[in-house]
């Protein structure tokens, strides 16, 4: 109960106790007007209540994403097909393969010097008697320096002059007498015949 409706119904009680009082020892009617009119001047104002606490709002709905299974994880082994995989089965990676390192190759044999050629007899020689008409008429004499290849089977296989004597007869005819006559014991390496090629001088001279 509020305090003014308290003491609304305490002004009550005392007028109605007033009253009686008067009624009983005989008070004049008038005092007891004068008594009421205050009282019924009285105007007695309920306080309101608080205003009450707007109601919160109702929860939002929240929207939930339909469930998607994760996607199936297939292990291929060699189990039998009865056998139950799950996902959380992962086949393992094997270690790689590390391969044994290769044996130190082997050094090569040393490169073996093929044997020189040797000449065959006294044949390999040029001589007076070999000089050109022409050259010995003109007394042309000089030295020639040649190149010239010896073939597996001694013979000469290719002549040329590597230092001219300054007279082409003489330098045509080294060439062609070598070809011609010399003759060699082959080079070997490892026991087998093989080419050589060899440079030297020949010196043409007229006797004096």
């Amino acid at each position: 109960m509020s305090k003014n409706r308290q003491i609304a119904l305490g002004g009550v009680i005392a007028l109605h106790i007033l009253l009686g009082y008067a009624i009983v020892n005989g008070f004049a009617i008038k005092v007891v007007k004068k008594i009421m009119e205050p009282i019924e001047a009285v105007d007695v104002k309920e306080e309101a209540p608080p205003p009450e606490e707007p109601p919160p709002p109702p929860p939002q709905d929240i929207e939930i994403p339909p469930y998607v299974p994760p996607p199936e994880v297939s292990v291929a082994s060699d189990a039998p097909t009865n056998a139950i995989t799950t996902q959380s089965e992962v086949a393992r990676p094997e270690p790689p393969r590390v391969a044994p390192p290769a044996p130190p190759a082997e050094p090569a044999p040393p490169a073996v010097a093929p044997t020189p050629a040797t000449p065959r007899g006294r044949g390999n020689v040029i001589s007076t008697d070999d000089y050109p008409s022409a050259s010995r008429a003109a007394e042309e004499e000089g030295v020639v320096r040649v190149s010239y290849v010896i073939g597996e089977d001694g013979r000469v296989s290719a002549c040329e002059v590597a230092q001219s004597s300054g007279f082409s007869r003489l330098d045509d005819a080294t060439c062609k007498i070598i070809m011609r006559r010399w003759r060699f014991n082959p080079a070997t390496r490892d026991g087998k015949p093989v080419a050589e090629r060899k440079t030297q001088p020949v010196r043409w001279k007229l006797e004096g």
